[in-house]
């Protein structure tokens, strides 16, 4: 009797891993929004502007949330996800840098979704070059991130 439950609780284990694994195990994509693309890489904005940022995300199942992180990159350093050269000015120390970093909410069941948010940009910020960063997360939480330099003039 026990070699029996021994066998059946066996069995049970193989044929539970033998399942095909349904979970969702694709990134998320971030997608130019063709001629409405914005921030392209190397583009420059006046201070006091707007950033309209748009941009397609899309998923294999479902979208989660995406993440806007805008920051100086006066110290020249990289988040290699671009394949464009930027002409950079030289480096500098910042006095009064811009830090933008905001979370938005991707509506339930979606899994193509335009995202459009107007960012305005202040007026006092340090000119110089920076990295625009999207961090765009799906509900399985997988995440891809996508980071362009702009130039605040």
């Amino acid at each position: 009797m026990k070699t029996r439950n021994i066998i059946l609780i066996a069995l049970s284990c193989l044929l539970a891993a033998c399942q095909p694994d349904e979970r969702d195990m694709d990134k998320p994509c971030i997608i130019d929004y063709g001629n409405a693309t914005c921030p392209a890489d190397c583009e420059t904005f006046n201070l006091s502007d707007t950033i309209h940022f748009c941009y397609r995300f899309t998923d294999n199942e479902e979208l989660g949330n995406y993440n806007i992180e805008i920051h100086n990159n006066f110290d020249h350093h990289t988040h290699s996800t671009s394949a464009a050269d930027c002409e950079q000015e030289a480096e500098k120390t910042p006095v009064n840098p811009w830090h933008y970093n905001k979370d938005f909410s991707i509506p339930g069941g979606n899994n193509d979704y335009t995202a459009r948010i107007d960012i305005p940009i202040p007026a006092d910020a340090d000119p110089g070059d920076y990295h625009f960063m999207t961090r765009l997360t799906d509900a399985a939480g997988w995440q891809q991130l996508r980071s362009v330099a702009i130039r605040l003039m």
